[in-house]
């Protein structure tokens, strides 16, 4: 007779896995993991009994990059093999605490001496949506941040945006400087004429009402853009 139980099974083999890898990521630090490897750890509370290596690889391989992953909408991760609505669930509310940890240092402070913390924030909200968005930032007289609000989303290459709106809800808010930013999915940056023309008519409306649209910044995978920048505001 064996003095082992011919029951008992060996224990999954990505158990091993699950714990080397986390053992790394708290020693070595986040840069000691690839990309796959930090959305296994992501998913590990999610998916507790199977091997998420596949996942995370079919996420990236859908997707493109971690970021991608991340801001991709609930019924798209869907679409990846093995990622059911809770899988999806909480990837998405790993992705609203990302958002709201890039916002934290802009919030309260002056907007304009924080600008890199700026742009990490709108690139983190925007740059990798699927559509295109319209979002206004509105500053009070010490260009602090008073509200930060998503105006429209349109489509893959076009957001309806209608100045009068933007100058009303600036009113509203007693706000007497806004920050516009929208993204452009395909990646490029660049301002289409179109944005150039919607932005000098936001900025007519507003300046006889003494508000001051202090830049325009559009959001893509490849970097950002500054009407300021490109002295077209």
């Amino acid at each position: 007779m064996s003095g082992f139980d011919d029951d008992a099974s060996p224990p999954p083999h990505f158990l091993g896995h699950r714990e080397r890898l986390k053992e790394r990521f708290r020693e070595a630090g986040p840069d000691a993991v690839a990309d796959y490897e930090l959305l296994e750890l992501l998913l590990f509370p999610a998916v507790p009994r199977r091997d998420v290596k596949p996942l995370a690889k079919g996420l990236l391989a859908r997707f493109g990059s971690f970021s991608d992953v991340l801001a991709a909408p609930e019924a798209r991760l869907m679409e990846v093999n093995g990622i059911g609505p809770a899988v999806a669930a909480h990837l998405k509310v790993v992705h609203a605490a990302a958002l709201r940890y890039a916002r934290e240092p802009i919030k309260g402070r002056p907007l304009l001496s924080s600008w890199s913390s700026v742009l990490d924030y709108c690139r983190a909200a925007m740059a990798y949506e699927e559509r295109e968005q319209f979002r206004i930032l509105f500053l009070d007289r010490k260009n602090a941040l008073i509200a930060d609000e998503r105006q429209q989303v349109g489509t893959v290459d076009h957001t309806p945006v209608y100045p009068r709106e933007v100058v009303k809800r600036a009113l509203e808010l007693s706000a007497t400087a806004v920050i516009l930013v929208h993204n452009h999915p395909s990646g490029d940056p660049t301002p289409s004429r179109a944005d150039i023309e919607m932005t000098k008519t936001i900025v007519d409306i507003a300046a006889p009402l003494g508000i001051v649209v202090h830049d325009h910044i559009i959001v893509g995978r490849s970097g950002h853009a500054s009407f300021k920048g490109l002295k077209l505001i």
